[in-house]
């Protein structure tokens, strides 16, 4: 059985996006809910915090590569990529 891994970007209460990795998203997520995640999601004002997009691959360097490479973007770029991944974020940008 393949071992996944996870390139993660959440939606905060204060506008941003958050990009992150992990073996198991869900779990990941629900870390960052509960206040325990990233220094960067532990901001009251972040919350609530909404996974908005998640995608799967095969190898723990190519997730931590698809994360390192997220967060190089400016924030235009970071819509536009998500859009080209079928991401409204109309929806989630004020």
């Amino acid at each position: 059985m393949i071992k996944e891994y996870f390139f993660y970007v959440l939606y905060t209460a204060d506008g941003y996006f958050y990009g992150g990795y992990s073996d198991n998203v869900y779990r990941r997520f629900l870390t960052h809910q509960a206040g325990k995640g990233a220094k960067f999601t532990r901001v009251k004002s972040r919350h609530p915090i909404r996974l908005i997009y998640f995608e799967s691959f095969d190898n723990q360097h190519d997730a931590l590569h698809a994360e390192a490479m997220f967060k190089k973007l400016s924030r235009v770029k970071k819509e536009a990529y998500l859009q080209s991944q079928g991401v409204d974020v109309n929806i989630w940008v004020k």
